[in-house]
This record gives C-alpha cells, structure tokens and sequence, in this order.
C-alpha cells in the first residue's frame, strides 16, 4: 500500500497529512459506524419483533449476539481510525484490521443460529 502524501512536520514531531487521506479514514470509520448500528438494531428487533421460538433462550441468545457484536464493531471501528491515523501523521505503513474476520465469523455465527432457529420452528 503506498504511503499518503505527508506536509511539513508540526510541533509534537508528526507531519501534516493529505487531507482526503484523513477524510477517507473517516469514511471508512462512519462505514464501520453504520455496521454498528445495523447490528444493534438488528438484535433490538429480534429481541422485541420476533416470537419466542421453541428452544428457549434462542431468540434471546441471537438478540444478545447482534448486541455485542454491534459494541465490538462500534470500538474495534474507533480504535482502528486512530491507529490509521497516527500512523499516517507518522508516514508510516498503514495497519492491518482485525475487523473483518470477527465480523464476518460473528456474522455467520448469528446467521447459523437463524437458521436453526428457523429450521426448528
């Protein structure tokens, strides 16, 4: 990945960075943002829309899923904004996201359960 464009150097050390660099990071943190909320709102309509399926505690256990996986996206997003941008003030190598694996397994964990809970009625 080739490095943003740097400015002069400010007065704690680090370099200005390229604004659309600093604007793409923050697009790309609403995106994670977004997810966040999907998700959330996902387990509160699960938890208050869906009936009760005939396992107990399923639709509770997939409501709770959505949650935390919503609060885990929500600060892993965060976290993962300003670690890019201290390393683009930094002009150094961006780093890598740990995001899109637990969300995907997350995701497909939830999904899996849905799907059973489905079957199951």
């Amino acid at each position: 990945m080739t490095l943003p464009e740097v400015g002069p150097e400010s007065e704690d050390g680090e370099e200005g960075v390229d604004y659309r660099f600093t604007l793409a990071n923050e697009r790309t943190f609403l995106a994670w943002m977004r997810t966040s909320l999907g998700l959330l709102a996902g387990g509160v309509a699960v938890h208050t829309l869906v009936q009760p399926f005939h396992m107990a505690g399923l639709r509770r256990v997939l409501a709770v899923s959505c949650i935390v996986l919503a609060v885990v996206v929500a600060l892993g997003g965060y976290l993962h904004w300003r670690r890019v941008g201290r390393a683009m003030r930094r002009a150094e190598p961006l780093p890598e996201t740990v995001l899109v694996p637990v969300l995907s397994v997350g995701i497909g964990i939830v999904s899996l359960m849905a799907c059973i809970a489905v079957l199951l009625r």
